[in-house]
C-alpha cells in the first residue's frame, strides 16, 4: 500500500503561487518563492512587479490572501528584493 504523500509547507505555497503566476505574468511581472520560516512566506517580485508601485498591495491584498486562505500555517508573506 502507498503511503501518501503529504506536500510541505512550501510545496503547498508554491501550488498557490504557480496558481497565481498567469495573472501575475500578464501584467508584464513574475513571483518566485525564497523561502518559508516560522509561518512567514518570502517571495520576490521579478520584471514589472519589482518596481510596481503596487506591488506591495498586490503581495499583501492577493498573494497573501490566497496563501493564508489555503496553506494552513501561513501568517505573513513579506517580499524580498
Amino acid at each position: 500500500m502507498e503511503q501518501a504523500h503529504n506536500p510541505t509547507i512550501e510545496e503547498q505555497v508554491q501550488e498557490v503561487l504557480d496558481k497565481l503566476r498567469p495573472f501575475i505574468q500578464r501584467d508584464g511581472g513574475d513571483i518566485e518563492l525564497v523561502g518559508v520560516e516560522n509561518g512567514v512566506v518570502k517571495v520576490r517580485l521579478m520584471g514589472a512587479c519589482g518596481s510596481c508601485p503596487a506591488s506591495t498591495i498586490t503581495l499583501k491584498a492577493g498573494v497573501e490572501r490566497a496563501l493564508i486562505e489555503e496553506v494552513p500555517g501561513v501568517v505573513e508573506v513579506e517580499q524580498v528584493l
